[in-house]
């Protein structure tokens, strides 16, 4: 084991804390990662509701560099520099697919805290165990234990700090795009919601060739980013009648929409905006029914749900990132950096939609980071 700090959720009600944890080490298959940066998405406060319960470690955008391997792990070594992903199975019809997203253990591998087996990776100072495997990491903390087939290796050259973001939130908005949707040169897309998710998404539509990208969002310097990745039109949607102002656009309609919000309103006037035989897609959680009208559909509309992109982290984020460095897809502006200890500011900072992705830097607790000291037999 090794001693490290981590942002322990309590009570879902209450702040992150600081604590001094126990990290176990690696198992077969499984790799130590010290954690350079990690994002914070919004599924990561799912524990302040029911969805998981407290004492839990969060986080799923983790980046880093492996300190530690497991028995059987021979595809990744240490000092490997990894962006961290979400678990799988690799072994149900979905994964076999390309599609490890809709893994048929997706549920309890990332959304429990627990290992496969009801295990975890994290005690606190009085030996309590504490939900230690979100999203098969749980990386807001210094280490995190991970199986190695979740983690992309990078470049060591590049900034791993800042790349964690590209496995979730990125990813998404990106993916559904590229891969979920398709969209090919000449299309028309409006993404309605500008946050990570939405803009990554109009910088991939302008990647894709996409000629006409309609971002929509009731905050005016959101929609000014959303022009400078890529938008060719803006609605403030709380401005009037959001589908006749998207039809002043679009008359006969856009081949593409993308929701991000999960409002039930937002995603009528999603569906509204296509022409015949548009689709759809969306990413956001939708927490009240969606109420269809006929004629919505009845013109050859497809609405799809859509998870992390419809995209597999081995194959796109290396896309990502060659985009990144020919400048055609600048997600690290989006991006402001937070020291671990500042997490609950964060979160409130995103939470006003001040900083769009808020990204936590660990302070290694070793004097010598990079160097967890686990015993001999075990590394």
């Amino acid at each position: 084991m090794v001693t490290t700090q981590a942002a322990v959720l309590r009570a879902a009600d209450g702040p992150f804390q600081i604590e001094t944890v126990e990290v176990n080490e690696p198992t077969a298959g499984e790799v130590v990662v010290q954690i350079a940066g990690v994002g914070i998405c919004h599924t990561d406060f799912l524990p302040r509701t029911p969805v998981a319960k407290p004492p839990i470690v969060v986080g799923h955008e983790g980046a880093g560099t492996i300190v530690a391997v497991g028995p059987g792990v021979t595809n990744r070594a240490v000092g490997d520099r990894v962006i961290l992903s979400f678990d799988h199975c690799g072994q149900c019809r979905n994964c076999g697919d390309g599609q490890p997203g809709y893994c048929r253990e997706f549920w309890p591998r990332n959304m429990s805290g627990y290992r496969a087996g009801r295990s975890t990776t994290i005690r606190d100072e009085n030996g309590e165990a504490v939900m230690g495997q979100w999203f098969g990491q749980s990386s807001f903390a210094e280490y995190a234990v991970v199986k190695a087939t979740n983690t992309v290796p990078v470049d060591p050259s590049l900034p791993i700090e800042l790349l964690g973001p590209l496995s979730c939130g990125v990813m998404t908005g990106a993916g559904s795009v590229f891969t979920s949707l398709d969209v090919r040169p000449g299309n028309s897309l409006a993404v309605f919601g500008t946050g990570t998710v939405g803009l990554s998404a109009i910088m991939a539509a302008r990647v894709a060739g996409a000629t006409r990208i309609v971002a929509v969002d009731r905050n005016p310097d959101r929609l000014a980013l959303a022009q400078k990745f890529g938008a060719t039109d803006t609605v403030v949607s709380d401005s009037g009648d959001l589908t006749s102002a998207i039809k002043a656009l679009a008359p006969d309609g856009l081949d593409f929409s993308l929701d991000t919000t999960g409002v039930p309103e937002v995603i009528t006037a999603a569906i509204d905006a296509l022409r015949m035989r548009g689709v759809c897609g969306c990413v956001g959680v939708q927490l009240k029914p969606l109420v269809l009208q006929p004629n919505q559909l009845a013109l050859g509309r497809t609405v799809k749900g859509i998870l992390v992109g419809d995209a597999s982290p081995h194959q796109l984020i290396p896309r990502l990132i060659e985009l990144w460095q020919a400048g055609r897809f600048p997600f690290d502006d989006l991006i402001e950096t937070f020291p671990l200890s500042a997490i609950d500011a964060a979160e409130q900072a995103m939470n006003s939609g001040r900083v769009i992705k808020p990204v936590l830097i660990p302070k290694p607790a070793s004097s010598t980071p990079g160097t967890p000291k686990f015993t001999k037999d075990q590394q």
